[in-house]
């Protein structure tokens, strides 16, 4: 068995898939670095993201599964499970096999994967849009902390620049150590790197507005006011709103 490892970028993963056509194996095992366990007697190919050889999979893909598909294909990836190589490639390789659109064979196990990882993607994104708190700061820019369990970031971005188009934003996830921040303009990409010997991720020391405490005693009011204790039901509500999502939400 030979296996593939790239470097955990979509490009990375193509250009493995690339590379493993190129070499004629016909069941590669294609992992990002350093989740592919030690191998015995076994092949590594380390891949180098080479933007020619992903563009020319990405043209072949997008001819079968369309934009969409290839989108789809992208976005598996930020699910961040280990095997989703093996699946994006599963996928890619059955389609090719095949010549048409395969993304509704749910017969095919590469493909239901696929559908099983969108389907967390999408609650995921949901919730993220649902649950992100911003708060003023003294800079008069809204900052926001999350912490998903996938990395959705990229997929919220685009509802937050329409929703607060007026208004200068920024939202970082902290499992991963970086944001996004909105200029008023165009969403940009920003990291925050931590010091040596930090074994917690980077946080931003930020002077809050004079304004955000009263804002936030408001909206608790409300949120108090409008609760009707008659009608509690706490099993539906954890259904709803997860306690992991509590501590972002300035009303728990």
């Amino acid at each position: 068995m030979s296996y593939f490892t790239y470097d955990g970028s979509f490009d990375g993963l193509l250009t493995a898939i690339f590379e493993s056509y190129a070499l004629k194996i016909a069941e590669p095992q294609i992992y990002i670095e350093g989740d592919l366990g030690p191998q015995l007697f076994e092949k590594i190919h380390k891949v180098s993201a080479d933007q020619e050889k992903a563009e020319r999979v990405k043209t072949k893909i997008q001819s079968l599964l369309g934009k969409s598909g290839l989108q789809s294909l992208w976005k598996a990836t930020l699910s961040e499970q280990t095997n989703v190589g093996n699946i994006v490639s599963g996928v890619v390789r059955y389609a090719l096999k095949s010549e048409k659109d395969v993304l509704k064979d749910y017969g095919h196990p590469s493909v239901l994967a696929l559908q099983e990882i969108m389907k967390k993607l999408s609650r995921e994104r949901h919730r993220m849009t649902a649950f992100v708190r911003f708060k003023l700061a003294s800079d008069q820019i809204y900052y926001a902390t999350i912490e998903p369990d996938f990395d959705v970031l990229p997929l919220i971005s685009e509802h937050f620049k329409n929703r607060y188009a007026d208004q200068k934003w920024m939202i970082f996830d902290l499992k991963r150590n970086y944001g996004v921040f909105y200029d008023l303009t165009k969403v940009v990409p920003v990291e925050f790197h931590q010091t040596e010997n930090s074994e917690t991720p980077a946080l931003i020391s930020i002077e809050w507005d004079d304004t955000e405490m009263e804002f936030q005693s408001l909206w608790k009011n409300y949120f108090k006011s409008t609760n009707i204790a008659s009608r509690k039901n706490p099993k539906l509500h954890l259904q709803h709103v997860p306690k992991r999502y509590w501590k972002y939400l300035v009303e728990k």
